[in-house]
């Protein structure tokens, strides 16, 4: 248990300092931070559970596209703002600094193991932002279509 609260706190953290580095107002910092620190607990737990890396980041990435879209609607900011320093915690940093290590020693099997994780993170992060902004676009579509009058 210690273990999940020290990973949300370091977790909490790094995405403040990503935000920082991004210019992100700082009136939503502290939401920010909670974010990224709520994805990556999500995502130790359940790969910790599951075993499975994408999986994981996946639905960690989710969770966080849906807290920031949350956040973006309570206070009138664009999503990009909670979003982009929340999902940098799960960015496969790690797989792709060992594939090219790998690549460089001319060990090609090995690179080819960690350059397809880190690939497949990676596509589990854009897949599930793309499933939020899209659903976020249709909200905002039938809001629009509710505020239209039947007079002219």
């Amino acid at each position: 248990m210690i273990f999940y609260i020290r990973n949300f706190f370091f977790a909490y953290i790094a995405t403040i300092g990503f935000a920082i580095l991004f210019n992100t107002p700082k009136s939503v910092l502290l939401k920010t931070g909670f974010g990224g620190a709520i994805g990556w607990g999500l995502y130790s737990y359940l790969n910790h559970i599951t075993g499975n890396i994408v999986l994981a980041t996946f639905i960690a990435s989710f969770f966080i596209a849906l807290i920031g879209e949350i956040f973006a609607i309570t206070d009138r900011k664009p999503i990009t703002v909670f979003i982009i320093p929340g999902i940098v915690p799960l960015v496969p940093g790690f797989g792709i600094y060992f594939t090219m290590l790998s690549i460089l020693e001319q060990n090609y099997e090995r690179a080819a193991q960690y350059g397809s994780e880190a690939l497949l993170i990676s596509i589990a992060i854009a897949g599930a932002l793309t499933i939020v902004l899209s659903l976020n676009s249709y909200r905002k579509q039938l809001q629009q279509k509710s505020y239209k009058t039947p007079f002219k």
